[in-house]
């Protein structure tokens, strides 16, 4: 087996081509998380599916990929940084095009759980590299990029996915990752090389540790995602799911606290700032992941725009976003980063505040401010996150830790969804009763409604007035739901505030730290 260079033995151009590399990588792994989230209906079209099975499309994929994600820390030292990537680019890859090449919905299930499955750990690695390869300045630049790319590809993602399909077909959504996957494959193996593979470390690792995260985090997922849509607890199959990811994850804690070689580094939760940075990482999940669940959703259901026109609505949050990341970069080596990260929630926490007085007619030029406060935001939000978490750990402890650090903003991103699933179906329930209420014979613009309408439909059947009655009630019930509806996502929104103003003031409980320039222990 070939010894590998020590990174320090790569030039800087070489260290900066190889990270950019593995980007592209992370980039289109996180990418596709969101691409179909605006295709779903024409994919079920295509594969002759329903809503319910379609919405399997995007769950298989985040299930697949929420239970590598930690594992990839001790993969990487199993089979090498360069080589888990490799692997992980060229299977993700692969079951792209077959993703494409899907013939019915079981089999694009099936795909894309694999698709998840091989290429998350690309999402961890890039993390880990960065710390390893930069230091300085240079380690500020390359978290602005690894902490702008986790917030903007999946933000994207939508717009991407909106815009491919109404040009091509949703085929190309997944045919999309074939040139940049197959690129990646080719030159991580020659350019990354930071450590070699510990073949020893098969021996003796905790395999049960690994099955009780799988099923935990599995079942936790699946719970998430479908509880909603079958009431919670009151479904057998989504009561079992809980308590099967309760158990199996109260006996991993325990498992990973005594093993003598865990999987995940629980004990690096007793540094305050990786304990933190993990909880701002969920937090940070729940706010990106459910205002990406909920912009494009609102604008499909209340405003009936297309995918193309969701994409184009969204676009301005990544475009600000991309603006922000030489603001950032600037300040991040002047100024104390917590306070740049204060800054960052808080104009998140401002963006969705705007939200509040959100109504019906709503599109892309009401929408501009909230998406650009929430774009500036999300770089000075999450980019000295990760500094300020990942720089706390020692060098050993940076692979195993990594992976837990990256699961807290897909796990936050998940229990963020489906809290404002849950919200939108209630409330939209609680406020059209409400509105319903006032629907009476005293409500003179209700009846001048009802009159006018049911006049028109009156003479379009001919005088027939049942018919005009109950269409001018139809209209009259599709409106309230529509205001319902809107009130019920202006009160989603502001939920994800409390829990990003909630963060904010914790902010200051995070240690300043110098990230340490050595490389880590295992690299040679």
């Amino acid at each position: 087996m070939t010894t590998a260079p020590q990174p320090t033995a790569l030039s800087t151009p070489q260290k900066v081509f190889a990270f950019a590399t593995m980007s592209v990588g992370f980039f289109i792994a996180l990418l596709d998380i969101q691409i179909v989230s605006a295709s779903l209906r024409d994919i079920g079209g295509g594969l002759s599916s329903g809503t319910d099975e379609t919405a399997w499309v995007q769950t298989s994929y985040l299930i697949a990929e929420i239970i590598v994600i930690p594992l990839s820390g001790w993969l990487s030292r199993v089979m090498s940084t360069r080589w888990l990537f490799c692997v992980s680019a060229a299977g993700f890859t692969a079951t792209s095009l077959l993703c494409g090449w899907a013939w019915d919905i079981e089999s694009m299930i099936v795909f894309r759980a694999l698709q998840g499955f091989l290429g998350g750990s690309m999402i961890p690695t890039v993390f880990t590299t960065a710390f390893i390869y930069f230091a300085g300045n240079q380690r500020v630049i390359a978290a602005a990029t690894v902490g702008a790319i986790s917030s903007l590809a999946p933000t994207l993602g939508p717009t991407v996915g909106g815009w491919i399909t109404d040009h091509y077909s949703w085929h190309w959504l997944f045919f999309i990752n074939l040139v940049p996957g197959i690129f990646v494959a080719v030159v991580v193996p020659i350019l990354v090389r930071v450590d070699k593979p510990n073949l020893s470390l098969l021996r003796g690792a905790d395999y049960l540790g690994m099955v009780l995260m799988a099923l935990c985090l599995g079942c936790l997922e699946y719970t998430l995602e479908e509880g909603a849509r079958w009431d919670w607890l009151s479904d057998d199959t989504i009561r079992t799911t809980a308590w099967i990811a309760v158990l199996a994850g109260g006996a991993f804690v325990w498992r990973s606290l005594t093993h003598p070689h865990p999987i995940v580094d629980l004990g690096a939760l007793k540094i305050r700032n990786f304990a933190l940075g993990c909880l701002f990482s969920f937090v940070s999940g729940i706010a990106i992941f459910a205002t990406i669940y909920l912009t494009p959703l609102f604008l499909g259901r209340v405003r009936g725009f297309s995918a193309l026109q969701i994409g184009l609505a969204v676009f301005s949050t990544g475009l600000f976003q991309v603006c922000a990341i030489p603001v950032y970069t600037y300040f991040a080596r002047r100024i104390d980063l917590r306070w740049l990260m204060m800054f960052g929630f808080a104009c998140f926490t401002l963006s969705l505040w705007s939200f509040g007085p959100i109504t019906h007619d709503w599109g892309w030029h009401e929408l501009l401010l909230p998406q650009a406060l929430r774009g500036f935001g999300q770089q000075f939000a999450v980019a000295p996150t990760v500094t300020l978490t990942l720089g706390a750990l020692a060098p050993e402890r940076l692979k195993l830790s990594s992976g837990l650090f990256n699961l807290m903003r897909n796990l936050g991103g998940a229990i963020g969804i489906a809290v404002c699933g849950t919200i939108l179906n209630d409330r939209s329930n609680l406020h059209f009763l409400h509105l319903a209420e006032h629907l009476n014979s005293t409500n003179a613009s209700a009846q001048s409604l009802l009159a006018r309408v049911a006049a028109t439909d009156t003479s379009r059947w001919n005088g027939d007035a049942a018919h005009g009655a109950a269409a001018a009630l139809r209209q009259l019930w599709s409106i309230t739901f529509r205001e319902a509806q809107t009130q019920a996502f202006s009160d989603a929104f502001l939920a994800i505030m409390i829990c990003l103003a909630s963060a904010t003031v914790l902010i200051p409980l995070m240690q300043k730290v110098k990230p340490p320039s050595a490389p880590p222990a295992d690299a040679h």
